[in-house]
């Protein structure tokens, strides 16, 4: 569901947003929908050495990550991040690992193939103070 209350291209109002895919797909298709949404897209990274890297050398606010890369899980991603405070939803086919589950119980997990927009929107809703715990998914 759209906010019906927030203009096109405006719900995010320039949040940036950290998108870390393996699939460049499904990354570009992430990165549409933030930018639609008003959005700054940091990234899309493909690992989590290059998403780390952008989480020291670029300002997040939110991010949007898978769990399984190439060059492992997601977690000190997560740990980086969630140290900040930062908004975090995972998108992923495959859940969370037993270890991040219990370290991070609050997260927001979405199942693949969740529709880009839907994520960018529950970013939204979380900025504006319209929601506050998302679906968990094993």
């Amino acid at each position: 569901m759209i906010d019906s209350n927030a203009a096109p291209g405006t719900a995010l109002s320039g949040r940036r947003v950290l998108i870390v895919e393996d699939e460049p797909f499904i990354a570009f298709d992430l990165a549409d929908a933030i930018e639609n949404a008003g959005g700054v897209v940091v990234g899309p990274a493909m690992s989590v050495r290059q998403a780390l890297t952008l989480v020291a050398t670029d300002r997040v606010e939110a991010a949007i990550l898978d769990v399984n890369l190439p060059d492992g899980d997601i977690g000190p991603v997560i740990t980086a991040l969630a140290d900040e405070g930062i908004l975090l939803l995972v998108h992923t086919g495959a859940g969370l690992t037993p270890a991040l589950r219990e370290q991070y119980p609050t997260l927001r997990v979405f199942t693949k193939p969740t529709p880009p927009p839907v994520l960018a929107h529950v970013i939204a809703s979380v900025f504006a103070g319209r929601y506050e715990q998302g679906p968990q998914h094993p």
